[in-house]
């Protein structure tokens, strides 16, 4: 069972999302609560996954997302966001955050990104993400991060792409027919030649070096 905890400051939205993933077998809402309790409620119940809603007047989710990730072995954490141009996005990246979907994901699809997220995988909402591409500023710096992705070798290009569709290790040693650890020693390279800290900001720098469209 994936074990979840979903972290909002409306107990509607709260309720919604925990009625939506109960709903799956393989998933188990351990928990909800608001920004105030969440660090306890994770402590108490270790979950696999966090939802965390990104902004929350008695706690901000960046600032529950820095709590969670100074425990032994937090979970992993996407982000709930309405996302008109959130401005707390990329901050949340930066701190760890492994993806971020709107509050209005379809309910079918809502468990499959859960899954995602437990596996090791990359979710980012596919409305939210060309909203943060497009209010990227275009910089040198941003255009010297563009040009490490022509220096990954055509293997690391591979698992960049599949990495970028959402695939964890094991997804894409499947697909590249690799061993996972291959795979994770890949992941390993192309995130340091890329110089970002973690899978979604490598996600991110695919889909602006037009990876994505390339192999559709």
């Amino acid at each position: 069972m994936i074990r979840v905890i979903v972290v909002d400051d409306e107990a509607l939205v709260r309720s919604g999302f925990a009625l939506i993933l109960s709903a799956a077998p393989d998933i188990d809402v351990v928990a909800t609560s608001g920004g105030l309790d969440a660090l306890a409620a994770v402590r108490e119940h270790q979950p696999d996954v966090v939802l965390l809603d990104i902004r929350m007047p008695d706690l901000d989710g960046l600032t529950v997302l820095g709590q969670i990730r100074t425990l032994d072995s937090p979970p992993v954490v996407a982000m709930l966001t309405t996302f008109d141009a959130d401005e707390y996005v990329l901050a949340a990246l930066d701190r760890g955050a492994a993806g971020f979907l709107l509050k209005d994901t379809e309910p079918e699809h809502l468990a499959q990104l859960v899954r995602t997220l437990a596996a090791g995988g990359v979710v980012m909402s596919p409305k939210a993400s060309r909203t943060l591409l497009r209010s990227l500023p275009r910089t040198s710096a941003a255009d010297e991060d563009l040009g490490r992705v022509e220096r990954l070798t055509g293997r690391e290009r591979d698992v960049l792409v599949l990495l970028a569709q959402g695939l964890s290790n094991a997804e894409i040693g499947v697909r590249l027919h690799l061993g996972t650890g291959t795979v994770k020693d890949h992941v390993s390279a192309l995130l340091t030649k890329l110089r970002v800290s973690g899978r979604v900001q490598a996600a991110l720098l695919a889909q602006r070096a037009g990876l994505l469209e390339a192999h559709r």
